[in-house]
């Protein structure tokens, strides 16, 4: 099933004098359960198409559909919701709270999404997830005493403990060695396949590409070619 659409979507920005055309009429649709991977070299543009489909910034030109949803036609603080309750999100860098331990970085994640469960019901979801990542050890431990493949499964559990419907990750692999790399991607994998979630990834390390469903190649702006 099509969950999210990115229809003819341009995105231009001044420099000076100068505008500059950043994307030029991107097409694209995700669908649930599905792994999609952003490629191509900086300055491609899929950075850019990234954080428009998340509604971090506009595009210049055409839309961004969600569940029927138009994001270029909805207010800042509508975005915001929205982002708070369907989006997940995970960096390069897993940007843990220093002085939250791992529990409680989940816990905040669902402040933030304005959970509506129950004290009780948050613990229970915050355990079984924590054990869906291979961390329900550590759910005591302060980011400090953590390696990076560990605060990077921290990272995808807060992304997805309020259950969205997609999940944006910027080259969440970029910053860990090989082993860690192809564990973080298949973890993402299973995550995606079991929840079914939509998720939409930017990466430049060309053997993680073997665990998404679907390669979409950008160059200056441009879809060049898109692999299933």
């Amino acid at each position: 099933m099509t969950l999210f659409t990115i229809d003819a979507v341009r995105k231009t920005f001044k420099n000076g004098e100068v505008e500059e055309e950043i994307l030029k009429g991107i097409n694209l649709s995700l669908k649930e359960g599905e792994i999609t991977a952003l490629v191509g070299a900086s300055g491609s543009g899929k950075s850019t198409l990234l954080t428009i489909a998340a509604g971090l910034q506009k595009a210049t030109e055409g839309q961004v559909l969600f569940e029927e949803q138009n994001l270029t036609k909805m207010s800042t603080e509508q975005i915001r919701k929205l982002r708070a309750s369907k989006f997940g999100f995970v960096f390069q860098f897993a940007h843990l709270v220093p002085f939250l331990t791992v529990e409680e970085q989940l816990l905040l994640m669902l402040d933030v999404a304005e959970s509506p469960l129950k004290s009780h019901e948050q613990q229970y979801e915050v355990n079984r997830l924590l054990q869906l990542v291979g961390m329900a050890h550590r759910k005591k431990a302060y980011p400090s005493s953590l390696s990076g493949g560990e605060k990077q499964r921290v990272a995808i559990a807060r992304a997805i403990i309020h259950q969205p419907k997609v999940l944006f990750a910027d080259e969440p692999t970029a910053s860990l060695d090989s082993q860690r790399s192809q564990e973080i991607m298949f973890l993402l994998r299973e995550l995606t396949k079991t929840l079914k979630i939509t998720t939409l990834m930017v990466t430049h390390d060309e053997e993680m590409l073997a665990y998404t469903d679907r390669i979409v190649k950008m160059n200056d702006g441009i879809v060049l070619q898109t692999i299933q």
